[in-house]
């Protein structure tokens, strides 16, 4: 993917820019996106998170996931506004392209601390009610402590920071990322 990879950025500038109506020749595609494939897109903007919006399996053609998401990370992610023209210049995008998430077995928290290897696995938790959230493995920089990692995994997930991990199922998966 590496090579192909390089370019998956400024195709989801591209993106970004013809949704805005901007004038933007997407890159040329490799064949490789066209398999299937899961990514997420991560805009910032001064060093600090603009958006980020992905897919944790892959179900639709890579080319348009990464489409997708960069357009959903700018305009639909619910924790800023939708983007504007003026913005796009200042913006760095990084996509992560995931492995298929390998579920974990039911373990303590003190196993699971154990388990997780700190800026390689990403980390998703969901709960029997359907809510679920995760980490890419980058979030280890900001949150390299685990056990704060998982408390804020479980807060995004809308599940008490203290909730019993053995009631919990996680998964992990790694990433391959590209920036600008």
């Amino acid at each position: 993917m590496s090579v192909g990879g390089q370019q998956l950025p400024a195709l989801a500038r591209t993106a970004i820019a013809q949704h805005l109506g901007l004038n933007s020749t997407e890159p040329v595609a490799d064949p490789g996106w066209q398999q299937p494939g899961a990514s997420f897109v991560t805009l910032t903007k001064q060093g600090n998170l603009r958006g980020c919006i992905g897919s944790l399996e892959a179900w639709r053609p890579l080319i348009d996931d990464v489409r997708a998401n960069a357009e959903a990370a700018a305009f639909q992610d619910p924790r800023f506004p939708a983007l504007t023209a003026s913005e796009l210049s200042a913006l760095r995008i990084e996509v992560s392209v995931l492995t298929a998430p390998t579920p974990l077995a039911t373990m303590n928290h003190a196993d699971l601390l154990t388990t997780l290897r700190p800026q390689i696995d990403g980390v998703i938790v969901s709960a029997d009610d359907g809510r679920r959230a995760t980490f890419l493995p980058q979030v280890w920089e900001q949150l390299p402590n685990g056990d704060h990692l998982l408390q804020q995994l479980k807060m995004k997930a809308g599940l008490a920071p203290d909730a019993d991990d053995t009631t919990l199922h996680y998964a992990i998966y790694q990433v391959e990322k590209f920036s600008e």
